[in-house]
């Protein structure tokens, strides 16, 4: 069964067509789209409506990108920054009658859930005892801790992410270390009063960190993540783009997700192992009754 979820994200909407068999994901088509809808965007504000009608149209073509794929059934969700904006409901309309789908704008605990089951379903080698997953997004971090067979145990949805980190503090290219003190103090005093169950792995998911594992590999320790933030802090984004195939506007934002991930760690006492799949194989794997 080819599925499609489309993600509309805080930074990024992506489009995703697996085939689902025998509890198996694999990957027919994968896009990616730049809106950061939630550039400037405080909680209980509006998005623009040149973005939401420059949304609208990323989404129709990844709607037709699915289709063309053979995806029998596409379900499109919206994340953090569509949750708390005023005008929601006149974003998700406006996916409905421009974009062609309708939008399910996931809470924290459902957003949790599927990042959960997107990390722990597509592991190579199944992991054993209570797993922690971390996704740090463009507008929020969840954090969910549970097992591969009994699922989530308990979870997080903390109101701060790569994109609101960046834009909050990260004004220089590259920022400045004062900044990126700000952007650490930030997410220590976000996690200041959590008190997670004790975990015996953790995994990251989402954008900034499948991008770091170009960097520095599949572990995310504390050596790791302070020769990444070193790398990409020593020019201007465009130049650490093209030295790692990554695209510029990925790179302003990879320091505070970075160090958003490190916070985390720290909070859960383990290195964060990269996961391979996230919120969108979650999606998906939900879609086909996986």
């Amino acid at each position: 069964m080819l599925c499609g979820c489309i993600d509309i994200g805080t930074n990024t909407t992506r489009v995703l067509v697996a085939d689902a068999r025998e509890g198996r994901l694999t990957e027919v088509l994968q896009r990616r789209a730049f809106t950061r809808l939630g550039r400037g965007l405080t909680p209980g504000g509006a998005i623009p409506a040149a973005r939401i009608a420059e949304n609208a149209g990323v989404v129709a073509e990844q709607v037709a990108l699915a289709e063309q794929a053979g995806a029998q059934s596409i379900r499109t969700v919206a994340t953090a920054c569509i949750r708390v904006a005023a005008n929601r409901e006149e974003f998700c309309r406006a996916m409905l009658e421009h974009g062609g789908v309708q939008v399910s704008v996931l809470d924290g605990e459902e957003e949790a859930r599927l990042a959960f089951l997107g990390a722990t379903k597509t592991l190579e080698q199944p992991l054993a005892g209570r797993v922690a997953v971390v996704d740090v997004g463009g507008g929020s971090t969840e954090i969910a801790i549970g097992t591969v067979d009994g699922g989530v145990e308990w979870w997080r949805s903390l109101a701060f992410g790569s994109g609101f980190l960046a834009d909050a503090y990260l004004g220089d290219d590259p920022p400045s270390r004062d900044q990126l003190d700000e952007v650490r103090f930030h997410a220590s005093q976000m996690l200041a009063d959590i008190d997670p169950p004790p975990v015996d792995v953790a995994v990251a998911v989402g954008g900034s960190a499948a991008s770091l594992r170009r960097l520095v590999g599949d572990v995310l320790g504390h050596e790791s993540l302070e020769r990444a933030l070193r790398e990409l802090t020593t020019g201007p984004a465009v130049d650490v783009a093209a030295r790692f195939a990554l695209d510029p506007q990925r790179v302003r934002l990879m320091p505070a997700g970075l160090l958003a991930l490190e916070a985390t760690g720290q909070l859960l006492g383990q290195p964060l192992h990269i996961a391979r799949g996230g919120l969108r194989e979650g999606v998906l794997l939900d879609l086909a009754g996986m």
